[in-house]
């Protein structure tokens, strides 16, 4: 296996997500589009990253947000056009920012080509065994093939008719039926997948973060499986009682994480390896425990994995310190950095959700009727907190777009508006991703915050933001925004990244308390405050009065 070289731009990169149809309209139809986000890369640039991961702008009918692709190939026209992509992407690395593209080959749209000849072309076609169809159980068929359920909620299968109009086959869809699973154990498949990330290399994409990393092979034979009702639906259950019952229950996903998929990622591995500038995979793999996650960046595989462990575990000091100390373990065990991660696309922003009286299962959301809501000032006192520790960690970053301006999820976001396959499935027993996903706040005054000329949104906003717009944060002491810069210039000044991680005694269980690159970082998770040591306070996440920590608050201090 070929060992990294350790000096890859990717080990201690930070790297933020922009969610397109979220960030900036560029031609007031109320939907971000490419040229938006060109618009708005100097803001980004003078934030202080490094690298920009755009989540998907290809040609797609929009069921799940342009996770359902009908063509890899090119731009959805809602988002630009080729050559916006283009002048992104040379705009950006002016700039000096990579730009990572979003991969999506667990499924395809229904309504993409592939899918619509196999369709055409009948049972027990070539062009059908690209996708996972099967024939039914049961008297014609007419029981599904096996009793999986949908991360969206409901069967995970889907019936479709015969040209004479009478029941055929079903087919497998992990996600919503207008999403079709290719089957990954055909050559062709992964032929066309390589020719795929060939157009977007060659075009000069710095790599890619690959959506359902730990999918694509599914267990042979399909067997049953009911997952435990408590699960992340991501990580292989939905809190839906199954629609079969289960008399053999087997102890993992037969959908998830299956170790076919690792050779798919040495064959991407060797893609990208032809190409100049240290590209990068990212896997998004849903996988427990982070051993596990681990195999997916080995050497001769992908470079990251987003550590999930991380993201979701509980605001406690114990819980905290172990899985810092378990992702550098098991990350450096195979010789890749660790990454760390606290809000995306499909979570309940961190600012919200660490203020959460219970649990909040990926992709699940909150809204007006979930218990609990959370406190807004102390969730974004603890976000504020988190991200100020999680910055000064080694290894790589990412940060969700809004998450800069501390912003809330959008719990009260009405149910007219909403448009997530997940809410539709549950029939609004979930709430789902939208919350998250609502534009963000550029300029107070302005139409829709400044996100589009013509005042209009996709998803609406809330008539509160205009505090949290940038323009409202730029240059103002003691703002989430400028707290960020502060933190991504000291973690490049010192070298945080890069460097070893120590552990500090006598601070109490209470207290994440580390050294790196000579920079004390202490965090105080508990109800006590914590005398600080005499030293320069090079950054805190509130303010610091007579050199005492308060709860929820992280300090950095210097030598």
């Amino acid at each position: 296996m070929s060992q990294p070289s350790a000096t890859e731009w990717w080990r201690t990169a930070v790297i933020y997500q922009i969610y397109p149809r979220s960030f900036s309209d560029s031609n007031g139809d109320g939907v971000g589009d490419l040229p938006g986000i060109t618009k708005r890369l100097p803001a980004l640039a003078e934030l202080g990253i490094d690298a920009v991961w755009l989540s998907p702008f290809f040609r797609s009918p929009q069921k799940d947000a342009g996770y359902d692709v009908s063509d890899y190939c090119d731009v959805d026209p809602l988002f630009g056009t080729l050559a916006d992509f283009d002048e992104l992407l040379q705009t950006a690395h002016g700039f000096g920012l990579k730009v990572i593209v979003d991969m999506v080959p667990n499924h395809t749209s229904d309504q993409h080509p592939w899918f619509q000849a196999a369709l055409a072309a009948g049972e027990n076609s070539p062009e059908r065994d690209r996708y996972m169809f099967r024939n039914g159980k049961g008297k014609g068929g007419a029981t599904p093939p096996n009793n999986w359920e949908s991360v969206f909620g409901g069967s995970m299968w889907n019936r479709v008719a015969r040209p004479d109009g009478t029941p055929g086959q079903w087919y497998l869809h992990i996600f919503d039926s207008s999403q079709p699973d290719l089957n990954w154990e055909n050559p062709w498949v992964r032929e066309q997948f390589e020719r795929i990330l060939r157009f977007w290399l060659d075009r000069g994409a710095d790599g890619f973060r690959v959506d359902v990393a730990h999918g694509m092979i599914k267990k042979h034979g399909l067997p049953n499986y009911t997952p435990p009702a408590e699960a992340a639906s991501m990580g292989g259950a939905t809190d839906l009682a199954p629609t079969m019952v289960d008399p053999q229950p087997i102890a993992e996903p037969p959908y998830w994480g299956q170790p076919g998929v690792h050779e798919i990622w040495r064959d991407w591995h060797r893609v990208l390896a032809e190409y100049e500038g240290d590209r990068v995979l990212c896997a998004e793999a849903w996988v427990d425990p982070l051993e596990k996650v681990a195999k997916w960046v080995r050497p001769d595989e992908m470079n990251q994995a987003f550590n999930f462990a991380f993201m979701f575990t509980a605001w406690r000091g114990p819980a905290l310190r172990r899985v810092i100390k378990e992702s550098i373990k098991a990350f450096s065990g195979v010789g890749a950095p660790s990454t760390w991660v606290l809000s995306n696309h499909d979570v309940v922003r961190h600012a919200s959700r660490l203020a959460l009286r219970h649990d909040s299962p990926q992709g699940a959301g909150i809204g007006p009727k979930s218990p609990g809501k959370p406190d807004r000032a102390v969730g974004l006192r603890r976000a504020r907190a988190a991200t100020s520790l999680m910055l000064a960690l080694p290894g790589s970053a990412y940060l969700y777009q809004g998450e800069e301006l501390g912003l809330p999820e959008d719990i009260e976001l009405p149910d007219s508006a909403r448009q997530d396959p997940t809410w539709f499935r549950t029939k609004g027993e979930k709430y789902g991703r939208d919350g998250c996903r609502v534009p963000i706040p550029w300029e107070a005054g302005e139409p829709a915050f400044g996100f589009s000329a013509s005042g209009k949104s996709w998803l609406p906003q809330p008539s509160d933001w205009g505090a949290y717009a940038r323009a409202s944060q730029a240059g103002k002491p003691g703002s989430t925004l400028e707290l960020y810069r502060a933190a991504l210039q000291l973690r490049r000044r010192y070298g945080l990244a890069s460097a070893r991680l120590e552990w500090l005694r006598g601070f109490g269980s209470a207290v994440v308390a580390f050294r790196v690159a000579g920079v004390t970082v202490i965090s105080n998770l508990g109800p006590k405050s914590v005398d600080l040591p005499d030293a320069e306070i090079l950054l805190a996440s509130e303010t610091i009065v007579d050199r005492v920590l308060p709860r929820d608050t992280t300090v950095w201090l210097g030598s």
